[in-house]
């Protein structure tokens, strides 16, 4: 099987990102790759310091992990809520240096930090030929959910293209390498050809979205602007559905990753329905370890005059 970036021909030459402006990027990541040396609970304490100091910092992020988090779970204290935004910025510190051992790690180092859940349902799936497609969300832990599929066999994978251009380039080349294809958010047809090539594509839809196959879906009771095309894929392709979470161990020596059986009945006559089941399982997993959920991410804004409840 032909791997996509060996043949890529929008690759980008690093000589172009050599700038004063990605200075402080290049030391950043020679840090990370750096760090990315020592055992992972080392890794993950520096990744816990590090987020501790960007809370500190981080007065807009702070705040709207605080809204996000009051908006989900208003059955919190204020010291509850308070507690759970710090845990969360120490998660992100730990994403930080987990991202570094997605890029670089080799593949036996990765397997002897992360343990599976469910794998007999993935083998199951593609046994009917119509690749699986494996249902994510944005937790802490996606960019290691996503390299650990890898693990278990071929594996393409759907992502959405950073802002920072060097972040970018980097994050396709080395997606590239780990999977047969990295596909852009932008190229639902490579995607169907994955499934067709009876591959197991990893894909989190879970973002706001307010383009083509929109809808208002309740997240934790919230209106929450979704992309409701899951359903469609699923049609087009025949391919099931399978929910893949992946989880920090509390002790920050690896990560459990739980693949769901297919999703029955699925898709449903009624996409928004199905977008529903789907956000049903995001807040069973928030619930179970809530400060490895994406909250620092503008998730309840939408279109209308009162659709932005981080306006100050």
């Amino acid at each position: 099987m032909v791997l996509e970036h060996e043949h890529d021909p929008e690759r980008v030459p690093l000589y172009r990102f050599l700038g004063p402006r990605y200075w402080l990027l290049w030391v950043g990541l020679g840090l990370v790759r750096a760090l990315n040396t020592l055992p992972l609970r080392w890794q993950m304490a520096v990744g816990r310091g590090l987020g501790r100091i960007a809370y500190a910092l981080s007065r807009r992020d702070r705040r709207i992990a605080d809204i996000n988090v009051r908006l989900c779970l208003p059955g919190l204290t204020e010291e509850e809520r308070t507690d759970l935004v710090k845990d969360h910025f120490e998660a992100l510190g730990c994403a930080l240096l987990e991202t570094g051992m997605v890029w670089w790690a080799s593949a036996k180092r990765l397997q002897r930090l992360v343990d599976f859940e469910g794998e007999e349902h993935l083998r199951a799936a593609l046994a009917q030929g119509r690749g699986a497609l494996m249902l994510s969300a944005h937790f802490t832990t996606l960019e290691m959910g996503a390299r650990a599929l890898t693990l278990l066999g071929p594996t393409s994978i759907m992502y959405l293209t950073p802002k920072n251009a060097l972040v970018a380039e980097l994050s396709r080349r080395n997606r590239g390498r780990h999977t047969v294809r990295a596909i852009s958010s932008d190229r639902v047809r490579d995607l169907l050809q994955s499934l067709k090539s009876n591959l197991p594509v990893w894909y989190a839809p879970d973002q706001r979205y307010t383009d083509k196959n929109s809808e208002l879906v309740p997240l934790f009771g919230q209106p929450a602007a979704s992309n409701v095309a899951t359903s469609r894929l699923a049609k087009i392709s025949g391919a099931p559905v399978l929910p893949y979470f992946p989880k920090r161990r509390a002790d920050n020596r690896g990560y459990v990753i739980q693949i769901h059986a297919p999703l029955d009945n699925f898709p449903s006559a009624d996409p928004v329905a199905d977008t529903r089941r789907f956000h049903e399982l995001i807040e069973c997993n928030v619930r179970d370890h809530p400060e490895q959920y994406l909250w620092t991410y503008k998730r309840f804004k939408r279109p209308g005059p009162d659709g932005d409840p981080y306006r100050s």
